[in-house]
């Protein structure tokens, strides 16, 4: 995969499971159920984007 597909793929991992965390916080107060699991899936996401990062790192070379 080249670095310049990773660095796109880690902010939209970031940035969508941070807007579906907010989405799951917001939900939370109508459905428990629900908000637990947009929640959880949305930070799950964000921690997703976070380990991208991480291996980015390890990648070497430039964005091409």
């Amino acid at each position: 995969m080249k670095p310049a597909r990773v660095e796109t793929l880690v902010w939209v991992l970031i940035y969508g499971g941070l807007a579906v965390l907010i989405l799951g916080l917001w939900v939370s107060g109508a459905d428990a159920t629900v908000g637990q699991v947009l929640t959880w899936g949305g930070g799950l996401l964000a921690l997703a984007g976070v380990v991208l990062i991480w291996i980015r790192s390890r990648m070497g070379g430039g964005p091409q």
